[in-house]
């Protein structure tokens, strides 16, 4: 394994923390992270990682270089193609750099976050990719934690719910989980998925109990609310989201358009088109945008 100060899931901190905030951001945020940056053809950077014997120790050196190369393109340049590209490299030189393989299907699953907010191209979306790579960084370092909760998160995306919780129930009872809020948010987002609210509700007051400021826990539990039915909590909870003055959590765009759904839904249409309008603000162009316009076109 390539030498390192630090083990796999210390060094990778930063790397989770910082796509833990992207990862909860709505979809205009994610726009303007996203936009112009998706230029070279993915399939030229997604070789295989052959099998191989245990890394040299100068493979092993060169690996942690690629790897750093990767993480500075990722987190501080907004170059996801570039660097994949280091980051596949860097997994090549040594298939035991679980950081590396962490990094790269987070990566993966930035692609599919464009094709999501609709600023990307669904073919780039390479979910099994992000599946193999998140496996291999846990099989290559098993306590690493951070790379267990995003392979639940790919699970939820490849709408492999059961799978999901097998990961991620195990992961809330952990109690050396540094983010027990990420565990127990992505637990409740596979049950509800899922179609499980009870389950989904009780996972989701637990990740904010946890971390009362993580707001995409907040909106989930008001997109669980509101399929139970639960408008008044429904919309306590969407408020909850949008609370902070963190800019992450006020542009998340979804939680603007679900509190003018259950405001809608309660009769407070004036309060309904005010959340519309900050919707429309944020981006017109995505897929949220686009609901925001439809639904503030049926209410006129």
């Amino acid at each position: 394994m390539a030498a390192s100060s630090l083990p796999a899931s210390k060094r990778s901190q930063s790397v989770e923390r910082s796509w833990s905030v992207e990862r909860s951001w709505s979809a205009p945020l994610r726009s303007a992270w996203l936009r112009g940056v998706l230029v070279a053809p993915l399939a030229l950077l997604t070789a295989g990682c052959p099998d191989q014997g245990p890394a040299t120790a100068d493979d092993a050196k060169r690996s942690m270089s690629e790897y750093d190369v990767a993480r500075d393109l990722w987190l501080s340049r907004n170059q996801p193609r570039a660097a994949l590209e280091h980051g596949l490299r860097a997994v090549e030189l040594d298939d035991e750099n679980a950081e590396a393989a962490h990094l790269v299907s987070l990566i993966y699953l930035q692609f599919c976050a464009a094709a999501d907010a609709g600023v990307g191209d669904p073919g780039d979306c390479r979910l099994p990719e992000a599946e193999r790579f998140a496996r291999h960084a846990i099989v290559a370092d098993p306590d690493y934690r951070d790379a267990k909760n995003t392979l639940g998160v790919v699970l939820v995306h490849r709408k492999k719910y059961g799978e999901a919780v097998k990961v991620l129930k195990p992961l809330t009872e952990d109690i050396l989980y540094q983010s027990p809020e990420k565990a127990w948010g992505n637990l409740g987002w596979a049950y509800l998925e899922w179609g499980k609210l009870s389950p989904a509700i009780d996972a989701l007051q637990r990740s904010i109990a946890a971390q009362p400021g993580f707001c995409v826990g907040h909106y989930r539990l008001g997109l669980a609310l509101e399929k139970k039915r639960d408008l008044t909590a429904a919309e306590q909870a969407y408020s909850e989201s949008l609370a902070t003055d963190h800019e992450a959590c006020q542009g998340l765009q979804e939680a603007w358009l679900g509190r003018a759904r259950v405001r809608a839904g309660l009769g407070r249409a004036a309060d309904a088109r005010a959340d519309l309008e900050r919707c429309l603000k944020l981006d017109r162009g995505t897929r949220a945008g686009k609901d925001c316009a439809t639904l503030k076109l049926n209410m006129d």
